[in-house]
């Protein structure tokens, strides 16, 4: 089990709604300042993850929770990102090299074409299929640990005593 840490969003009765921030590998090696990714990665925010699941646990906006996610069904998605665009786009151009192009006595543009228009089709079937998959996950979520109150919460309570 993979774990993350995460925010408390919402409590409605024993359903708990926290977001995760989406963490990139990027700004942890030497050469982050010259590197193209790692300036776009501090320009563009995270993307926020959502989960929601039933907790015994009395839980209260702003706090941070450790949450247990199932590592079978991240890393199936993100094979699935990875190798279903790959594998369209090796189809498309082989399917346009062994019968469109021959038939039609077109070059290589062609193939190009068609083999790019079979990846973009294969990155929107990889996305259906992993959003599949991430309603799975948010089923298997779990509540690992509570780590404390709000910061917000510590403050207010600083400034007034």
């Amino acid at each position: 089990m993979m774990t993350a840490l995460a925010t408390v969003l919402d409590v409605q009765g024993d359903i708990v709604v926290v977001g995760c921030q989406q963490k990139s590998s990027c700004n942890h090696c030497s050469s982050k300042d010259s590197c193209g990714t790692g300036i776009v990665s501090k320009v563009l925010p995270g993307k926020v993850h959502h989960w929601a699941f039933h907790t015994d646990k009395k839980l209260t906006i702003g706090q941070m929770v450790e949450i247990g996610l199932p590592e079978k069904n991240l890393l199936q998605s993100a094979a699935i990102v990875y190798l279903v665009p790959l594998f369209f786009l090796l189809f498309g151009a082989l399917f346009s090299e062994w019968l469109i192009s021959p038939l039609m006595g077109i070059g290589e543009v062609t193939t190009i074409i068609i083999a790019g228009l079979s990846a973009w089709g294969g990155y929107f079937f990889a996305k259906h299929l992993s959003h599949r998959i991430e309603q799975n996950t948010e089923q298997q979520v779990s509540l690992v640990r509570v780590l404390g109150e709000s910061i917000s919460d510590t403050i207010s309570v600083n400034a007034a005593g």
